[in-house]
């Protein structure tokens, strides 16, 4: 049974790996969403001291995280969004261990993170997810995720970030 938690300090290294081994089979995959510099310890230790990275687990391991907040990044400003600004739950840095995956995991966070900003009264929830990653665009469009305006990150790769958009009901 997947069980999904606030992370902790004490799961910086284990989300750093997971983060890792999905960077290799994507590259693997010819899907150059992740690498080197991103997502960086930094990043997850920045996520975990804000308190918006979740951690799943099996059997007391980690098998993945999620992270969101309503923190809205500035490359998010030129996109042409469904709602007005306000209160958005934003989601990044889903990642699932390869060795975990095709199990629903990636699917209950999502379930997790929606339950989240229903409860709390968000509006919609936002994200980003590499274009060349078809496997990712195929899953939040069947979550009812809306394709909306292109965003880029020269740092991870050439070609563009499709941001999604859900209505909260």
């Amino acid at each position: 049974m997947v069980k999904i938690k606030l992370a902790t300090h004490n799961d910086l290294d284990r989300v750093k790996e997971i983060a890792e081994a999905c960077a290799k089979k994507m590259i693997e995959n010819k899907i150059f969403q992740w690498n080197d510099k991103y997502p960086s310890r930094e990043i997850f230790k920045e996520d975990i001291k804000n308190k918006s990275l979740y951690v799943s687990k099996i059997n007391q391991e980690i098998v993945g995280c999620i992270m969101f907040s309503s923190f809205k990044d500035d490359v998010y400003e030129s996109v042409n969004w469904i709602t007005q600004d306000g209160y958005n739950l934003y989601v990044h840095r889903l990642a699932v261990h390869p060795i975990f995956q095709n199990k629903g995991i990636g699917r209950k966070m999502m379930d997790f993170a929606e339950s989240f900003a229903k409860s709390n009264n968000y509006i919609s929830i936002r994200l980003d997810t590499f274009s060349q990653n078809s496997r990712n665009n195929k899953f939040y469009k069947s979550r009812g995720y809306r394709r909306l305006d292109d965003v880029y990150f020269p740092k991870q790769s050439e070609f563009p970030f499709h941001c999604y958009e859900k209505l909260v009901d």
